[in-house]
């Protein structure tokens, strides 16, 4: 089993930046692939970014891809994503995901889930 913990949400003003970190529990040997989702009040999942185990290979959405950074740390198997010049559509629920590679967009390519951290941006 492996737990993911989600931290760093909050509000913030369109602009401004957040860092949100997520750290991993238990058999974190079997979850090479960290990702992180996002979902809006009446939409659906979305697959926000999302790294392999030796950071050489990432994944954005392309609307995130010049604002938002994936990394990760695994001595302390925790990941992070710096989100900058954030913006009102932004505003979500974000949830750390991790399963086995390939990197993959859709949420069933994942096997656990952390609980969430609630991000919004105020305009």
């Amino acid at each position: 089993q492996v737990q993911l913990v989600e931290s760093g949400g909050g509000l913030v003003q369109a602009g401004g930046s957040l860092r949100l970190s997520c750290a991993a529990s238990g058999r974190t040997f079997s979850i090479p692939v960290m990702g992180w989702f996002r979902q809006a009040p009446g939409k659906e999942r979305e697959l926000v970014a999302a790294i392999n185990w030796s950071g050489g290979s990432t994944y954005y959405a392309d609307s995130e891809k010049a604002r938002f950074t994936i990394s990760r740390d695994n001595a302390k198997n925790t990941v992070f994503l710096q989100m900058n010049s954030l913006k009102p559509e932004d505003t979500a629920v974000y949830y750390c995901a991790a399963g086995r590679p390939p990197i993959v967009t859709s949420g069933s390519g994942y096997d656990y889930w952390g609980q969430g951290t609630q991000v919004t941006v105020s305009s």
